[in-house]
């Protein structure tokens, strides 16, 4: 009988061993995981502190029993230690400190990523989060409803970031966030950032862009935060947000090579190299569908497709990854932002050459109650006419999730700007208009396209 060993019992972990034991019911499939917690949702954290998920135990996919009903075995507070190929071991530190080694004839690597640790003097001062595993989320849990502090500042206004302003605004306190770059929300262009930045002040959170910290010190009850420029500031809480990196180091040494921000290398059948050996998940380099070529692109998405896809191979299936466009939604305060594919200097980076347009547009009829504007930005080859990426911003209320679903599924295919046009789209006017948002960008754009062809 077959034994499956996975290291790591976060999204690609447990989606990897589910998919082994739906392929092979048979296969002995074993899940060593560092902390108490497995397939934990770590995108729920935010919401658990802001209280509005009350229960940590609701963050949880599936229960350890949900996990364990499947025939999986879970070993709970079990650090892996070194892998042996040549012996097709792993050694492992269980919770009372001994080791052990564990026999395998497959095994799948899924340690996840860890908070980017940013070059800031006090970084490990009392009051200082770092936001990832479910340890940290506790202490920062604990920490918010016992002092009850008045006031807090992220560093970093990213996703995570964002969401954490959010949580803390929600919580009452006074919410300063510092980002790096000219706008919030790097990740999309810094005309809907500003949009954004717009919202998030609305909110009484105070923007600072353009600003990297530099120290934070202990004065008082208070932590002081100095950065460039002189920006100077006081909070009792600060929380840093600006990313994370994989953590690769254990698959490393045992011979898996590694790549961009040294993630690990592996093909689209998720193997490593490493012979039987097979990762997924935050720790590894991803296909990108639309560069045709490798990325580092955490999501929780990619990591459970990631998993699947390890999980089916490393119980004897063929399965392969097909790539991932970056496709991502998050809520801030009353917006929703997303984005697929690549931005315009993404796409001039790549080779393309890009065309964006942007526009503004009521979600459904404006005749209709409640209809609010949305933003859409969409970008196309101007020669091929091919889809490059798309962004958008908009009320919580303005569907705006399934409107960048609807970009990312052509993305996907491969489909032209023009053809969005002809989809047949729903339509009834509290929900869209007979042209969609997603169609009118499309329109702008062909006609975009036109005019600079003289045609």
């Amino acid at each position: 009988m077959a034994h499956l060993l996975i290291i790591g019992g976060s999204d690609a972990g447990i989606s990897a061993a589910l998919r082994a034991r739906e392929v092979d019911p048979a296969m002995e499939v074993t899940v060593v995981v560092a902390d108490r917690f497995p397939n934990y949702s770590i995108c729920g954290i935010p919401f658990f502190i802001s209280g509005e998920v009350p229960d940590w135990h609701d963050l949880a996919h599936r229960t350890a029993s949900d996990i364990q009903a499947k025939g999986i075995r879970l070993l709970l507070e079990h650090t892996a230690q070194a892998i042996d190929p040549a012996a097709k071991q792993v050694t492992v530190l269980d919770r009372t400190g001994a080791t052990r080694e564990l026999p395998y004839d497959r095994l799948i690597v899924a340690t996840g990523a860890e908070p980017a640790r940013p070059q800031i003097a006090g970084l490990d001062l009392p009051g200082v989060y770092l936001l990832r595993p479910m340890e940290s989320a506790f202490r920062l849990h604990r920490h918010v409803r016992k002092r009850e502090p008045r006031s807090a500042l992220v560093i970093g206004g990213g996703y995570i970031g964002l969401e954490m302003v959010d949580a803390f605004a929600h919580l009452g306190m006074s919410v300063t966030v510092v980002e790096y770059m000219p706008s919030l929300m790097p990740t999309v262009d810094p005309s809907l950032g500003r949009v954004i930045g717009a919202e998030v002040e609305r909110h009484g959170v105070e923007v600072v862009t353009g600003v990297g910290i530099e120290q934070i010190e202990r004065v008082g009850d208070l932590l002081a935060v100095r950065g460039t420029g002189g920006f100077q500031a006081r909070a009792n809480l600060v929380l840093v947000a600006v990313g994370v990196r994989p953590v690769s180091g254990l698959a490393a040494a045992a011979g898996a090579q590694r790549g961009i921000r040294g993630a690990l290398r592996v093909n689209q059948q998720m193997e490593t190299g490493v012979a039987g050996v097979y990762a997924a998940g935050d720790c590894i380099e991803t296909w990108h569908r639309l560069l045709e070529r490798y990325v580092y692109l955490p999501l929780g998405t990619t990591a459970h497709k990631q998993g699947r896809v390890a999980g089916e191979n490393a119980a004897g299936g063929h399965s392969t990854f097909a790539g991932s466009l970056g496709t991502q939604v998050v809520r801030v305060f009353d917006l929703a932002v997303a984005r697929t594919g690549l931005l315009e200097t993404e796409a001039a980076q790549a080779g393309f050459d890009p065309l964006a347009i942007e526009l503004e547009t009521w979600d459904h009829k404006a005749y209709y109650p409640g209809a609010h504007r949305i933003h859409l930005r969409v970008t196309g080859d101007r020669w091929t006419g091919r889809l490059l990426g798309a962004q958008m911003v908009g009320h919580v209320s303005t569907q705006v999730a399934k409107r960048i679903d609807v970009f990312a599924t052509a993305l996907f295919h491969g489909m032209a700007v023009a053809a969005l046009s002809d989809l047949d789209l729903s339509y009834t006017p509290p929900l869209s208009s007979p042209w969609d948002p997603v169609q009118e960008a499309a329109q702008m754009w062909i006609s975009q396209r036109q005019g600079r062809h003289g045609t």
